[in-house]
């Protein structure tokens, strides 16, 4: 904006220039909009998917493209797929007599279910052609104690259930998904819980605080995100794993997206199709840290707890720390509700034009004596 005025013996003309000026310069609705358009952005990055940059741009190099996807999607894929499927085979004709030939001897049964989801699990991992670095300690059954990690996608439950048979805190899905929850990871003590009905935090509260205080239940997994992320942000932690008066063990999650973006974006991808992406790619490779437990300072806040412990996962995974409530993704408007804003915005703006012309119509002053650029 170039305004340039030069003075004038015309007392009206000057009165309408210093009012052109200010309408001018009140720019204040202009800047709000703006500033809640960078939030926006700041915050749906957290949850877009980064598409790999291209290599097969010449000629020597597309037919290697080529050859590479030839090989994943019809070699590599069916012998997964292959594999995958006679892992189920193998875990389900296991899996159900036990359950029910054991079902007296509660003890014994959780053990063996809980050998067959590890061994399951690793399965799933082995369909990937998964690279997976373990750091630390590795997970003990204890009370009083709770493991929280950053969330990248579903995988991420895989890839910790492998190791030690967690038992998870986790949202209820609908489809194959929602019937293994039913089923098979019962057996392991896991959660679950409906973001939608506010009945549903009461209840899972104390089942928590009753599932922490026993020594004999599985390591207690929770993923104080609420959503997953795309692994290069982190979004603020619920302070429901920070609040049941026991040790809090951080696990840090980092992948390696060299040959594969493990982030799953529920809102455009089953988890089905997401599954099918890793399969068709050459490896899921990925680190995951075990960090020393961390207990509530005198004088802190579940909050302030929480914050320190996602500050020490967001520098062991190499992720930034952003200050946004995660849940906000699934209250995003609707594109009418944008549209019509985005028309009422630009009505406003036509009208104070309109104004500012047909008010300066006829006193404005000669291009010789003043000059407006707009």
């Amino acid at each position: 904006l170039l305004v340039e005025t030069t003075a004038s013996p015309c007392p009206a003309t000057n009165r309408c220039s210093k009012l052109l000026l200010n309408e001018l310069l009140d720019i204040s609705a202009p800047l709000n909009e703006a500033a809640g358009a960078i939030v926006d952005d700041s915050f749906w990055r957290c949850f877009k998917s980064n598409e790999p940059e291209p290599w097969n741009w010449n000629l020597y190099l597309f037919p290697l493209w080529c050859l590479g996807v030839l090989f994943r999607y019809a070699i590599l894929f069916p012998i997964r797929l292959v594999l995958l499927l006679l892992g189920w085979v193998i875990f389900l004709s296991l899996f159900i007599p036990i359950h029910f030939i054991f079902a007296r001897y509660d003890k014994l049964r959780r053990g063996l279910e809980r050998g067959l989801v590890e061994f399951m699990c690793g399965v799933f991992v082995a369909s990937w052609t998964g690279v997976i670095k373990y750091h630390g300690p590795r997970p003990v059954r204890r009370a009083n104690q709770v493991y929280v990690a950053n969330h990248t996608s579903m995988i991420d439950f895989i890839i910790l259930e492998q190791l030690t048979a967690f038992a998870v805190i986790m949202q209820k899905h609908q489809g194959w998904v929602g019937l293994l929850q039913k089923t098979v990871l019962e057996s392991v003590g896991c959660i679950w819980f409906n973001r939608t009905e506010s009945k549903d935090r009461a209840i899972v509260t104390q089942k928590l605080k009753q599932h922490v205080a026993r020594a004999d239940a599985n390591p207690l997994l929770i993923f104080p995100e609420g959503t997953c992320v795309n692994n290069e942000y982190t979004v603020m932690f619920k302070k429901g794993a920070f609040e049941l008066d026991c040790a809090v063990c951080p696990i840090a999650i980092k992948y390696n997206k060299t040959f594969v973006d493990a982030f799953w974006n529920s809102r455009q991808q089953s988890f089905t199709m997401h599954l099918v992406r890793l399969m068709t790619s050459w490896a899921v490779v990925c680190d995951v840290w075990f960090m020393e437990p961390q207990y509530i300072q005198a004088g802190e806040s579940a909050i302030d707890f929480s914050e320190r412990v996602r500050e020490l996962i967001a520098k062991r995974a190499g992720i930034k720390k952003v200050p946004w409530d995660g849940y906000l993704k699934y209250y995003r408007p609707s594109p009418k509700l944008t549209e019509k804003r985005q028309a009422k915005y630009a009505h406003s703006v036509l009208l104070t034009l309109q104004e500012l012309r047909g008010g300066a119509a006829g006193v404005l002053p000669s291009p010789d004596a003043d000059k407006f650029e707009l």
